[in-house]
């Protein structure tokens, strides 16, 4: 028989004589199930909103994205190499996409964006479709090449689908010489109308363009089939079958999946939930002080008892044992509250949407994903917690 576990499991659920360590602990218990059920809900709702943000991203950037191997910013496509990729099985779709600063000019407004040539095949993305909100998805009325301009650049320039200005792209002559006195002479420069406004993400809205391939090719002098990337859409998007795809090409060519396209906004998410697990998890370290009051008045109260274990030959550590497990006990009482809580409202809301969003947003209820990883991280970090104050508080019997 576990003698710390029997005797501190006694003292936890019978009946004490100081009424004021039932309701401390009590607290404490309660206090560590609001901070257990707290990090499973937000981590769960930081979820949703991660995979929101991913998907609002992987309308624009591909499974993969085949890139110059030796860093270049535009290279020219391997015909052999894409020839072999559109024979295998696994790929749905390529598509040619060159990239690049530009200078805008609008009416009486100027400023630069990120120019993206795609091709015709561009079009036929039914996802991408759902971000215009203003105007049509196209890129071409008739022979005249449009655009598709981000909402905050758009608002920024006074773009809008049905005024009849032109946008002017310029884009530096690669191969004349800039002229100080007149540098705009040193340019090249194509028109495109206006014809959507696109909403993906603030980064993207704030600088993007898109236009024809042929346009952009033409705006930058390109010679040949130059490209900033070829995107590879595969039909299978699963994480593995991206790996094991880019796997089989590691030899041959450099691919980059939507994590290495896109580098610094998921550090940043993973960071700033890191960030959010941590603080709630310092939340419950507070509430979790009230253990150490608890405890102490518990072994006040208990000296009597201790020194009759001692006498009946229990040692020091023995009785150290009791007191610390009586803690842990609380928080593990706490946290398995606040995990059976957090869990059941967290799959409430993530299959009824019972708290809803204000204003208009993308989605009409908080989006909720609950994940198996973030339950255990959450049990390691409460019970560690717990662990470690009931420790403390009995170290003065040491």
């Amino acid at each position: 028989m576990n003698v710390p576990l029997f005797i501190a499991r006694r003292y936890l659920f019978a009946r004490k004589s100081h009424n004021v360590i039932n309701v401390i602990s009590a607290i404490s218990a309660i206090g560590m199930a609001i901070g257990t059920a707290a990090l499973v809900l937000i981590l769960s709702v930081y979820n949703g909103f991660d995979d929101l943000i991913e998907k609002n991203i992987s309308d624009l950037s591909p499974d993969l994205m085949l890139v110059s191997s030796d860093g270049a910013a535009h290279f020219q496509a391997d015909s052999v190499l894409t020839g072999r990729l559109l024979d295998d099985g696994r790929v749905a779709q390529l598509r040619y996409m060159l990239e690049d600063n530009v200078f805008l000019s609008y009416a009486d407004k100027q400023g630069l964006a990120r120019a993206r040539g795609v091709d015709e095949s561009f079009e036929e993305s039914e996802t991408f479709a759902s971000h215009i909100y203003e105007g049509t998805f196209q890129l071409h009325k008739g022979e005249i090449p449009t655009a598709l301009v981000g909402s905050s650049l758009s608002r920024k320039m006074g773009i809008h689908p049905r005024f009849l200005d032109p946008i002017v792209l310029y884009y530096p002559d690669r191969e004349g010489h800039i002229s100080p006195s007149n540098p705009m002479a040193s340019t090249r420069s194509e028109k495109v109308f206006p014809a959507g406004i696109m909403s993906i993400s603030s980064d993207t809205d704030a600088e993007l363009i898109i236009i024809p391939l042929h346009v952009m090719r033409k705006l930058m002098g390109s010679r040949g089939e130059e490209v900033s990337g070829i995107e590879i859409m595969l039909k299978d998007s699963g994480k593995r079958a991206v790996r094991r795809f880019k796997k089989d090409y590691a030899a041959d060519c450099t691919l980059l999946d939507r994590y290495e396209q896109q580098p610094t906004l998921f550090k940043m998410m993973r960071y700033e939930k890191l960030a959010v697990f941590l603080i709630l998890l310092f939340v419950v370290l507070i509430v979790a002080l009230n253990i150490y009051g608890s405890l102490s008045m518990l072994i006040i109260e208990k000296t009597y008892d201790a020194a009759t274990l001692q006498a009946m030959g229990a040692s020091d550590s023995l009785v150290r044992r009791i007191f610390v497990t009586e803690g842990w006990l609380i928080s593990l009482l706490g946290m398995i509250v606040g995990l059976v809580a957090g869990i059941a409202l967290a799959l409430l809301q993530q299959h009824f949407g019972l708290v809803k969003m204000p204003g208009s947003f993308l989605v009409d209820a908080y989006p909720v994903i609950l994940k198996i990883q973030d339950v255990l991280f959450t049990v390691l970090g409460v019970a560690a917690i717990g662990l470690i104050i009931s420790l403390l508080s009995t170290a003065r019997r040491s």
